[in-house]
C-alpha cells in the first residue's frame, strides 16, 4: 500500500514505524527525517507537518479499501454493505495497529484527523452504494464516522485476531444508526410534503389580477385554515 521507492511514501512508513516504536506526540519531524533518509528540507516540500503525514495516510488507506472492497450487491442490506467495507477497512489498517494506537492515544490527534476522517467516511459510503448527497447523506456521514470512530477503539483494544467483539459492536452500532437515518428520512419527507402543500400555486392563464372582484358577485370568503 505504501510505496517506499518514493520520498513521499518513505516519510509515511518512517512515521508510522517510529509511531509504532514510542508514543506519537514524541516523534519529531527531524526524527521522520532521518529515520526516511529524506532531508528535512524535502520533508517540507511535501508536508506542512505531522498531521499532513497522517492526512495522506489515510488518503492511502482509502485508496486500499476503495480497491479491495466487494462490488455491490443490489440485494444485499445497506447495513451489510456498510459492515462490510468498514471490516475491509480494518483489515487494511491491520500492519499499523501498534502505529494507529500510538496515534490515537496522542493528544490533540483527533482534531488534527477528524476533518479526514468525514471525507473518508464520505468515500466508505460511496463503496457501499450509498449516497451522501444533501441534508441526509451529510447526516450519513456523521453518523458513519461517529461509528468508525467509536469502532477504532473497539477494534485497538481487541487481542483476537478474529475480531469477535469488533465485529459485534460495529453490528450493534450500525442498526442503531440505521434505526436514526429512518427516522431522518422519514423527517426529511413529510417536510418535502408540507413544503410542497404550502407551495404558492400558479394562477391559472386568463385568470383575472385585481383583487376587488366584480359588483355584480359577493366579495370572497377568506380562506379556511387547513394546518
Amino acid at each position: 500500500m505504501i510505496n517506499e521507492t518514493h520520498a513521499i511514501g518513505r516519510v509515511i512508513k518512517a512515521a508510522l514505524d517510529l509511531a509504532a516504536e514510542r508514543p506519537w506526540q514524541d516523534v519529531t519531524l527531524r526524527d521522520i527525517a532521518d529515520r526516511s533518509g529524506v532531508a528535512l528540507a524535502d520533508l517540507r516540500n511535501d508536508f506542512k507537518g505531522k498531521p499532513a503525514i497522517l492526512a495522506k495516510f489515510i488518503r492511502l488507506v482509502d485508496d486500499a479499501v476503495l480497491a479491495k472492497a466487494p462490488g455491490r450487491d443490489p440485494g444485499q442490506p445497506a447495513r451489510d454493505r456498510v459492515f462490510d467495507v468498514l471490516m475491509t477497512r480494518l483489515e487494511v489498517l491491520e500492519p499499523y495497529k501498534s502505529a494507529i494506537r500510538s496515534i490515537a492515544d496522542a493528544p490533540g490527534t483527533g482534531l488534527a484527523v477528524a476533518k479526514n476522517t468525514m471525507a473518508s467516511q464520505a468515500w466508505m459510503l460511496h463503496a457501499a452504494g450509498i449516497p451522501t448527497d444533501g441534508p441526509l447523506g451529510t447526516a450519513r456521514v456523521a453518523g458513519l464516522a461517529s461509528v468508525y470512530s467509536s469502532l477504532l477503539r473497539t477494534w485497538l483494544d481487541e487481542a483476537d485476531p478474529a475480531y469477535p467483539r469488533t465485529m459485534a459492536a460495529l453490528d450493534r452500532r450500525l442498526k442503531r444508526g440505521e434505526a436514526v437515518l429512518k427516522s431522518l428520512d422519514d423527517v426529511q419527507a413529510f417536510a418535502g410534503r408540507l413544503a410542497e402543500a404550502f407551495r404558492p400555486r400558479r394562477r391559472a392563464e386568463g385568470e383575472r389580477t385585481t383583487a376587488t372582484p366584480p359588483a355584480s358577485e359577493p366579495p370572497a370568503e377568506p380562506p379556511v385554515a387547513t394546518v
